[in-house]
């Protein structure tokens, strides 16, 4: 009884992480003081900045090398500055860099990736249409029913009488 608990005890525990693993691998990347969304914008995409960085002030300026200059405003939260700019039509797939500034000199720099137009592509909701995230997941869910269901499998006990 108690290796089955513990048996299914360890199956969640693995399938929670390995459907964690692409949403802690997204969490990491980029400036911690500076938040872009979306992480993988298409031309034509508003993107939001938002940046803790700039402490208490009201006000800074950005500049996305593909996006041009915008402004930061006030957030809805104390401490937190945000703004938008639209990705032109035209740009180019790969990696954009936006330069945040604030008073007195406060600079900083994120990058963000601007995708290319799908090709046939279908995003099913387990992240980018072209990467491997959605494999994870799945992977993961296999992994754990596989789990799963050997720790039913070897708690199931004869019951004595035959039918």
């Amino acid at each position: 009884m108690r290796i089955a608990r513990a048996g299914l005890r360890t199956a969640l525990v693995v399938s929670a992480l390995a459907l964690s693993a692409p949403i802690a691998a997204a969490a990491g990347e980029g400036d911690g003081d500076v938040r872009i969304s979306p992480e993988k914008a298409s031309p034509g995409t508003t993107v939001t900045v938002t940046t803790t960085a700039c402490g208490n002030e009201v006000y800074g300026k950005g500049e996305s090398v593909a996006g041009g200059k915008f402004h930061l405003f006030k957030g809805d939260r104390e401490g937190v500055l945000e703004g938008e700019f639209q990705i032109p039509e035209d740009a180019e797939p790969g990696t954009d860099t936006v330069t945040l500034k604030c008073p007195p000199r406060t600079k900083v720099t994120a990058d963000y990736d601007i995708a290319g137009r799908p090709s046939g592509a279908l995003d099913a909701g387990f992240g980018p249409a072209d990467g491997n995230s959605g494999q994870l997941a799945v992977g993961g869910l296999l992994l754990g029913a596989a789990v799963a269901g050997a720790v039913v499998k070897t708690r199931r006990r004869p019951s004595g009488t035959q039918a």
